[in-house]
């Protein structure tokens, strides 16, 4: 339990320690600064580069209007623009930077085509606004077309984020394994989230070289329904479900 220490030095070195954690959703008022919200330091300081999300229809879970959803969210989050380099140039004029690199793009992409094969997943779209950002999302989907060729058996498109938003809402059912640069992935994951019935249905994992973090895919703190008692836990749970199977406990996961 993080809640225990004082100090964030504290929590961080805790976490090195142990390879895997099931961690539980954070709130944060608006206001506070982007460096210090619990998950992004934690994030940075273990190199967790990719947040995956598995939103799939369930029986009995009241969802949308689309009944046969099974989409995997890979977002790249260790750069774009959560690397938090914006200053205020003047007043009332504001710069912020997206940083994409050729090395963490590439990166990502592995990791999706790697996912796809071994979760025995039939195709990949590359999510992107390389029509307008031609240099940054560019050359994210640069590293994602250079290591779609190593994986002839995993079909690959790109999708302007614009079309993506309304094919979710239109059909769904044609997304497999989707991959995204980190905003678009953060709004993406939380979309199909929402499509599988909320923030409280939907399992995530933030995975690095070193660890792996296991916890509700839409952050979502729930906070209003804390009193209502509708809190729905079924995304922690599953969550666990992910990480039992990734610690290779397939007996566990699958009981629960």
């Amino acid at each position: 339990m993080l809640s225990g220490f004082k100090k964030e030095r504290d929590y961080i070195e805790e976490l090195r320690k142990y390879r895997t954690v099931l961690k539980g959703t954070v709130a944060y008022e608006m206001d506070q600064i982007m460096t210090k919200r619990t998950d992004l330091r934690i994030s940075k300081e273990l190199d967790l580069y990719a947040y995956a999300v598995h939103a799939f229809s369930m029986p009995g879970v009241e969802s949308a209007r689309h009944p046969d959803i099974d989409i995997v969210t890979i977002r790249e989050c260790s750069e774009g623009e959560y690397r938090n380099i914006e200053h205020e140039v003047t007043p009332g004029v504001v710069r912020s930077v997206k940083l994409i690199t050729q090395e963490k793009s590439e990166r990502i992409a592995r990791y999706a085509f790697e996912y796809a094969v071994a979760a025995n997943r039939k195709k990949i779209t590359c999510v992107h606004k390389a029509n307008i950002m031609k240099l940054a999302d560019g050359e994210f989907i640069k590293a994602a077309k250079s290591v779609a060729e190593e994986f002839p058996q995993i079909e690959y498109e790109e999708m302007i984020v614009d079309a993506t938003c309304m094919n979710l809402t239109l059909k769904p059912e044609q997304f497999d394994v989707m991959l995204l640069p980190n905003l678009y992935g953060s709004i993406i994951g939380s979309v199909v989230a929402g499509l599988v019935g909320g923030p409280g249905i939907a399992p995530g994992c933030n995975i690095g070289e070193d660890h792996a973090i296991f916890e509700q895919g839409a952050r979502h703190s729930a906070e209003d329904l804390v009193v209502s008692k509708k809190a729905n836990p079924t995304a922690f749970l599953l969550s666990s479900v992910m990480m039992l199977r990734h610690l290779q406990l397939p007996y566990f996961s699958n009981t629960i």
